[in-house]
This record gives C-alpha cells, sequence and structure tokens, in this order.
C-alpha cells in the first residue's frame, strides 16, 4: 500500500512539473504572439532591422519576417510537445533549429541550437544563438550568433515597436 502511494505521488509531481514546463514554453509563445506587427531597431554599429511577426497556422505559431542591413530571413516559433522550438530560414541556405530556455521571470528567452537542416557540418557558418530581452510591451533586445569553424560573431538589435 505504501509503495503504491509512493508511485502515485511520484506521477502526480512528475505530471505537475511536466506541466509547469509546458507551460511556460506557452507563455513564452504567447509573448510573441503579442508582438504581432511591425518592429525596428538598430545595430551596435548603426545598421537597421525591421520584424514583421505575424500569427500563422491558426494562430498556432509566429512567422517573423526579419530584414538585418541588405539580409531578409524568416524564422518560425512554435510549440513541440511541451518545448518552445524555433526555426530559422538563413540566406546561406540552412535552417538552424533551435530550442528555447525560459528565464524564471519571463523576460529572456535563449534559444539555443538543437539541429538543423542543410547544414554540411558543424563548422559551416550557422545562426547558432538567438537571446530575446523583453523591456517592456515596445522595447526588446535580439542578441543572434552567428557561429563558423568555431568562431561566434553577435549580431545585437534593440528594438522597438513601429507606431
Amino acid at each position: 500500500m505504501r509503495l503504491a502511494r509512493v508511485a502515485v505521488m511520484t506521477v502526480v509531481i512528475g505530471a505537475a512539473l511536466f506541466g509547469q514546463a509546458q507551460s511556460d514554453a506557452q507563455k513564452a509563445l504567447d509573448h510573441f504572439k503579442s508582438m504581432e506587427g511591425t518592429w525596428v531597431g538598430k545595430g551596435a554599429h548603426g545598421e537597421r532591422s525591421e520584424v514583421t511577426y505575424r500569427l500563422i497556422a491558426g494562430g498556432t505559431s509566429v512567422m517573423a519576417d526579419i530584414k538585418m542591413g541588405d539580409e531578409a530571413m524568416t524564422s518560425l516559433y512554435y510549440i513541440d510537445g511541451g518545448r518552445l522550438l524555433m526555426t530559422h530560414f538563413c540566406p546561406s541556405n540552412n535552417q538552424p533549429r533551435m530550442q528555447a530556455v525560459i528565464s524564471l521571470d519571463g523576460k529572456t528567452v535563449t534559444f539555443d541550437f538543437l539541429d538543423a537542416t542543410n547544414l554540411s557540418s558543424l563548422q559551416a557558418g550557422h545562426m547558432h544563438k538567438a537571446v530575446y530581452s523583453f523591456a517592456d510591451a515596445d522595447h526588446y533586445s535580439e542578441d543572434w550568433t552567428w557561429k563558423h569553424e568555431g568562431k561566434d560573431a553577435h549580431f545585437q538589435f534593440e528594438m522597438q515597436r513601429k507606431k
């Protein structure tokens, strides 16, 4: 009887923890959904950036059309099981998939490289990480990490909602 109680408690606690992870992923996706519209910003070296967020697939995903300087890219944010994922469609003709790590306060979402399609090797140039830090409903920052031959280059942008 005691063993049965322990087993039931383990299942209940595990389900609660799993539900929390799903909830955090959904909250983060909901935050990206709230960003629907166009955002403009500048990089650390004065380069312009414009991102337009749109809800797609019946509101289950968010698509970001990104213009950084002369480059055009697209990222998709979506839930897969209990985790928030992003697939980044890059002009370098590869598609990194990144998994979110969400800060306890929900104000920072860090996407870390998971895998990629059309990537010849991990030494080939690809987006490897993206960090979103949310200041308020109208301001956030992006810090993208480009990895090539084991070296990182950062692209940082301070963004604000276009009015």
